[in-house]
């Protein structure tokens, strides 16, 4: 073997470990040592009966459908009803979505329309300046809430020093025939158990979409193209309030139905977020916020750049393919990508439900690559498209 050859092998080799290494810490060094950090600090207790003026804030594009159900479910909550309303904001709807929300009748509801079809964002930018409660809880027009959300929601502000509270995302897959279906709600599980750990140590830096709140005071307004659940926590925390989990404040939502929904979701949500965290530079600096600049490297950054390093790793296990150890490793992992191609062809997850999770797994990763090539092409999303069919009602704007 010559020396070009014999370079070319050790550089292989190299990037192999490293990037092994980095998708290892990505998945599960950085929850581990969550995990044992989180074991030396004491659950915080609540008081149930701690209850806060609550104004619902439910950002909606064509929801005719689903708005009513949500308005009943929303005020047979179990929540003081002198103290909650709900402010609907119609972002330019074209549906009967404005004409549902005006008959309902129940004084505690109210409608804003929002004209120009400008996103999720700004119609939440506009709702917050018209809600009369304390706190606002963001929810989306077919989020189900758990009955006693809201107050388990409420139940953390007792602490003056909380300035927003996410709740849990629970995903289902009601028919079992989503490709994806397994993959999101393992994810989801695991995504919940990383907030649990985070804000047992200390706080959190994102919320969950669909069910999370701020103190109306801490609110700060966003542009129109930032992902509110991610860039509204990293904003009240850069202004000293701590940012709390509730993990017994449950929503749930369905699956999306194919890969192609999960997929334009993913580089929808992963592009905002990345955006997100760029306007924030200041939380990156480790010695002037150390915790958050650690969470955002393990969680968020390192997440997105794991296609990067499985391209890497695909190639350098390759190279070094005949050496007996890389070579099993690279047969596995062309086997874990036939699975997945496969998946996407052939409904085999029907049959047996893990053979999902390869095409998860790959949708997930083939999203972050995607998202990091829009923003460096400066792309932006600041309206979603709801999607409707048999199994899955739609998304907010």
């Amino acid at each position: 073997m010559n020396v070009t050859a014999s370079f070319l092998l050790k550089v292989a080799e190299l990037a192999f470990w490293f990037s092994a290494g980095a998708i290892v810490y990505a998945y599960l060094g950085y929850p581990l040592l969550l995990g044992v950090l989180a074991a030396f600090r004491r659950r915080v207790q609540t008081d149930p009966q701690f209850t806060l003026p609550v104004s619902v804030l439910i950002s909606a594009y064509n929801e005719e459908e689903s708005i009513g159900r949500k308005l009943a479910e929303t005020l047979a909550l179990d929540y003081p009803a002198d103290k909650l309303e709900v402010l609907v904001v119609s972002d330019g709807s074209t549906d009967g979505t404005d004409e549902v929300v005006a008959n309902f009748r129940d004084a505690r509801v109210r409608l804003l329309r929002v004209e120009g079809r400008r996103g999720k964002t700004n119609a939440q930018n506009e709702g917050v300046k018209h809600c009369r409660g304390e706190v606002i809880v963001f929810s989306d027009a077919t989020a189900v809430y758990h009955p006693k959300s809201i107050r388990r929601l409420v139940a953390r502000y007792a602490d003056p020093k909380v300035g927003a509270v996410s709740g849990r995302y629970q995903y289902f897959d009601s028919r079992g025939e989503s490709p994806t279906g397994l993959g999101s709600i393992a994810f989801w599980n695991y995504e919940n158990l990383i907030k649990l750990f985070q804000g047992r140590i200390s706080t959190l830096t994102g919320c969950s979409g669909c069910i999370y709140s701020v103190r109306k005071c801490a609110y700060v307004p966003l542009p129109d193209d930032a992902c509110s659940d991610l860039v509204e926590p990293l904003n009240i925390v850069r202004n000293g309030h701590r940012v709390a989990f509730a993990d017994t404040a449950l929503a749930y939502e369905e699956t999306t139905a194919t890969t192609d929904q999960e997929f334009r979701m993913r580089v929808r949500v992963a592009t905002r977020g990345m955006r997100g965290v760029l306007s924030v530079p200041e939380l990156l600096i480790p010695w002037r916020h150390p915790w958050t600049a650690f969470q955002l490297f393990s969680h968020k950054v390192f997440r997105w750049l794991v296609p990067v390093f499985l391209l890497v790793l695909f190639i350098s296990s390759g190279i070094l393919s005949g050496h007996s150890g890389f070579l099993l490793f690279f047969i596995l992992q062309v086997l874990a990508y036939g699975v997945a191609i496969l998946a996407l062809v052939v409904p085999i997850h029907r049959r047996w439900k893990v053979l999902g999770l390869p095409l998860f797994f790959c949708t997930l990763n083939a999203a972050a690559l995607l998202s990091l090539i829009e923003v460096a092409r400066g792309h932006k999303y600041t309206t979603w498209e709801t999607v409707r069919n048999s199994r899955m009602e739609g998304k907010a704007a």
